[in-house]
């Protein structure tokens, strides 16, 4: 059964951390896309106006999940949990030898704002990264959309997603880093 991920609003986002993989077939996945560094393989799903990120060196993993809260996601492997809201930093060593940083920040924006961040993000989307609109929950010209850009080191990668809601005007920004320590 499939996590709900399109039909959210901001405040129901939480980001979560684990230290082992989620299953695939938890998401509706939008878009699909894995880099191969030389410590590591990183996943990146789009999961409607959310994320997940998953970095693996050989038996070592870490996944930074931004979606709603749901009964379905499990505890298993969970470090950090916490609701998207205002701006937030952590850092978080795993147990398993990777270091986490996350800084997050929710948005809203009068309307003018709004429409001129939310076009700026779409023409840096088709420059670089990626990115996946949402037609079919447009309110108005404004379409939401996922887009998620990277740098891949040799042990660490970095990840800028951003989420836009164009029915809240709030746009949801998270700049994680993954660095594998050893």
């Amino acid at each position: 059964m499939e996590l709900e991920s399109t039909s959210q609003q901001v405040a129901d986002l939480h980001l979560f951390l684990y230290e082992r993989p989620l299953h695939p077939e938890l998401f509706r996945h939008f878009a699909d896309y894995r880099l191969e560094q030389g410590r590591y393989v990183a996943d990146i799903w789009i999961v409607g106006l959310s994320h997940v990120v998953t970095v693996t060196s050989g038996s070592k993993t870490v996944v930074e999940m931004v979606a709603p809260d749901n009964d379905l996601l499990p505890t298993r492997g969970l470090l950090t949990r916490f609701r998207l809201k205002g701006e937030r930093d952590i850092e978080k060593k795993c147990p398993n030898g990777w270091v986490y940083m996350v800084s997050s920040q929710v948005e809203p924006m009068d309307e003018h704002l709004f429409k001129s961040v939310h076009n700026d993000l779409r023409r840096q989307a088709a420059k670089r990264g990626w990115f996946h609109q949402f037609d079919q929950f447009a309110d108005g010209e404004l379409v939401p959309f996922t887009h998620i850009e990277h740098e891949a080191r040799d042990a660490e990668l970095h990840v800028y997603a951003y989420h836009s809601f164009p029915a809240e005007r709030t746009i949801v920004k998270t700049q994680s880093i993954f660095e594998l320590l050893g």
